[in-house]
């Protein structure tokens, strides 16, 4: 029972960790610095490692990697919303042809 604890203790750990850091990037309504890449082979990875999981009959592992996939899809949406929106709108800082940059 004792490392099926520590299992669980250490899947709520990593599970928080990235939940909170996806919450984040949806909360500040920013997603710069974060790559679409690093979630496209997290969930490759998880979809992976869940199917393996269940293989094995590791439950501990199933639970997690389930949720980590879940965290993925949801981080990828939230990059993508990000990206779309910053395409359509409009850089302050760059004025238009033959226009004179907004004084500070």
């Amino acid at each position: 029972m004792g490392s099926e604890a520590i299992g669980w203790f250490s899947s709520c750990v990593l599970v928080l960790t990235i939940g909170n850091q996806v919450y984040k990037q949806w909360k500040t309504g920013t997603s710069k610095g974060v790559s679409k890449w690093l979630f496209v082979g997290q969930i490759t990875a998880s979809t992976g490692f869940t199917i393996y999981s269940v293989m094995v009959d590791n439950w501990v592992f199933v639970v997690t990697n389930a949720l980590m996939l879940v965290s993925a899809l949801v981080g990828i949406v939230i990059v993508m919303k990000h990206r779309r929106a910053e395409r359509r709108t409009p850089r302050r800082d760059m004025a238009p042809a033959g226009a004179s940059p907004a004084r500070a």
